[in-house]
Order: structure tokens, then C-alpha cells, then sequence
């Protein structure tokens, strides 16, 4: 049975991009445009992982999106996505039990992420074996 990702960013081109890569390592993906579109499509589907891009239609949708998750579905591993390091030289971080009372993600990544970083990233989290030499699911 495929492990369900959903994928959120309201940049097309990269929510897309984002999608091949994980389909192609053998994951069932949805994505959605968007925190609000997210939030819709969490009615009907429970990720066994979600991937939140930080900035949306608000700067902190990707927060508020997280603790959603975490209250509908306590234990999904969550990526946070952003590029605010690059753009303002701000850095987050979940690592430290101070922030992880409030950033409710277990790893944050910056834009943007070599499709293999987010495939050994999403294998990390899922707890899953290390890919063949194909890059693919194993």
C-alpha cells in the first residue's frame, strides 16, 4: 500500500515539481494550491506525511496549517518549506525543544530542495529504508 503525501505551496510550477519527484519514488500524492485548498482536501484525505510551503496566502499559513494537521491527525510528520532564509537571512529551526512547542513541524528545509534531499528527507520520516541506486521507493 502507497503512503500518502500531501503536498501544499501555492507556487504551481514547484507544488507540481514536488509531485512528479515523490510519484516517482512511489508515493500517492495529493497536492494543494494553497492553505485554504488544504484544508479542503483534508476532509477526505489523511496523509501519512504532509509538506507545507511556509509562506501562502498569509505569512504564517504554513504554522497554522501544521497545527491543523497536528490536531486532525496527531503523529503525521510534517516538512516545512521556505524560502525566508534566502530572503531575509531569518533561519527556523525544529530541533530544539523550545521551538518545538510552537513550530509544530519535525524538519524544515529551505527553498530550494534538491529532489534528493526531499526524498531521503520523506524516507526519514516515514521510517522507511534507504532508495535503490534509481532514487525510487524500496
Amino acid at each position: 500500500m502507497k503512503k500518502k503525501i500531501l503536498v501544499v505551496d501555492d507556487d504551481f510550477d514547484l507544488l507540481e515539481q514536488m509531485t512528479v519527484i515523490l510519484t516517482a519514488a512511489g508515493y500517492e500524492v495529493a497536492g494543494a494550491e494553497g492553505r485554504a485548498a488544504a484544508e479542503e482536501k483534508l476532509l477526505g484525505f489523511k496523509p501519512d506525511l504532509a509538506i507545507l510551503d511556509l509562506m501562502m496566502e498569509e505569512k504564517d499559513s504554513g504554522f497554522v496549517l501544521s497545527h491543523q494537521i497536528h490536531n486532525l491527525y496527531p503523529g503525521t510528520p510534517l516538512i516545512l518549506l521556505t524560502a525566508v532564509a534566502g530572503a531575509t537571512g531569518l533561519s527556523f529551526s525544529a530541533l530544539y525543544p523550545e521551538a518545538q512547542s510552537w513550530i509544530k513541524v519535525d524538519r524544515i528545509l529551505d527553498k530550494p530542495v534538491r529532489p534528493e534531499q526531499l526524498r531521503s528527507e520523506v524516507r526519514r520520516l516515514l521510517r522507511e529504508p534507504a532508495a535503490d541506486a534509481a532514487g525510487g521507493h524500496t
